[in-house]
């Protein structure tokens, strides 16, 4: 009987190990969870092409948003554990969704951590016309009249929305959260003037600030960075308290071999030393930042994600 049940178990094994020596031999398909346009779509968009240099095989995004990015990471959880189906993920569906919404129907666990790819700052911007110019007036016009702010996201649960919860905490103001199903169209909402300001991703925000669209007011770390040149950061606006960033990294569904999750792992630190995928990423305000190894990534997710549960219990926010 044990032999019977060993069999089996040795071809899965044979199998498995010989599914990976052969791996890839078909296009990948990248899975992000937000509209064209936006942060996740620019990495991915952005990486793809040196990622599929590395690998041989092309990689082709696929834009899956709604729910916060959560219908994409449950496309990816219940896709073959065969390394051709790969998620670009930001905290969101890692950590926040799954914290807001215990009948989701995945697990983080479904998916396997490869590596992180970016981090970025937030960028705090208002529409022209609203007479804000700086963090100082934007609280000071948050305190006047509560909750009459409308400040645009890019989903409900997305790290610029979180970003928003928690300046409100901070500075101790009550403003109006509006989501959208992605960066592009939260940004386009108060250029339009339909929202008075956003937090939101560099690449979604920072070129409509550039060409003088939106009112930059800073970057949601500590102090100034060189990705968003112009634009101070927390202490400098008035705001030292107030501090986070986000970031995007790749996954698996959870049985993917391990063979294949560190032949995906090495290929991405190649595709990361491209000097044109660093440049294209800087002008955009977002910066390189790999993992050591995919179990390093793994450990940086559990540290990362009692941050951003907390962040959503101490914010009250919720996914209605």
């Amino acid at each position: 009987m044990k032999f019977k049940l060993f069999v089996p178990l040795v071809l899965a094994v044979m199998m498995g190990s010989l599914q990976a020596q052969s791996y890839p031999n078909k296009p990948i398909k990248l899975v992000v969870g937000f509209t064209p346009g936006g942060a996740a779509d620019y990495v991915a968009r952005n990486l793809s092409v040196p990622l599929g240099q590395a690998l041989g095989q092309s990689i082709v995004v696929e834009n899956k948003p709604g729910a916060g990015s959560s219908i994409a990471a449950d496309q990816v959880a219940k896709s073959a554990p065969d390394g051709y189906t790969v998620l670009l993920a930001s905290p969101s569906s890692i950590s926040v969704n799954p914290a807001l919404n215990p009948k989701l129907s995945y697990k983080a666990s479904d998916l396997l951590p490869v590596t992180k790819v970016t981090s970025s700052p937030i960028v705090i911007a208002a529409y022209p016309g609203a007479g804000i110019n700086n963090i100082k007036e934007l609280i000071a016009k948050a305190k006047q009249d509560p909750g009459g702010l409308n400040y645009s996201s890019s989903g409900n649960g997305s790290a610029p929305h979180l970003a928003g919860a928690l300046f409100g905490q901070v500075a101790d103001v009550k403003m109006t959260h509006i989501p959208f199903r992605g960066g592009a169209l939260a940004v386009q909402s108060v250029i339009a003037g339909d929202t008075q300001l956003t937090f939101g991703t560099p690449p979604s925000v920072l070129p409509m600030v550039q060409a003088g669209r939106l009112k930059g007011l800073a970057i949601s770390s500590r102090e100034r960075s060189p990705l968003a040149p112009g634009l101070p950061g927390m202490r400098e606006a008035g705001l030292p308290d107030y501090s986070i960033e986000f970031w995007y990294g790749l996954f698996v569904p959870a049985g993917t071999p391990p063979e294949i999750i560190q032949k995906i792992y090495d290929a991405t630190q190649v595709a990361l030393k491209n000097p044109n995928l660093k440049a294209a990423l800087a002008r955009e305000g977002t910066d390189i930042s790999t993992s050591a190894s995919p179990a390093a990534f793994a450990k940086f997710l559990a540290d990362d994600e009692k941050f951003w549960v907390k962040l959503v219990k101490t914010t009250e926010v919720t996914v209605d």
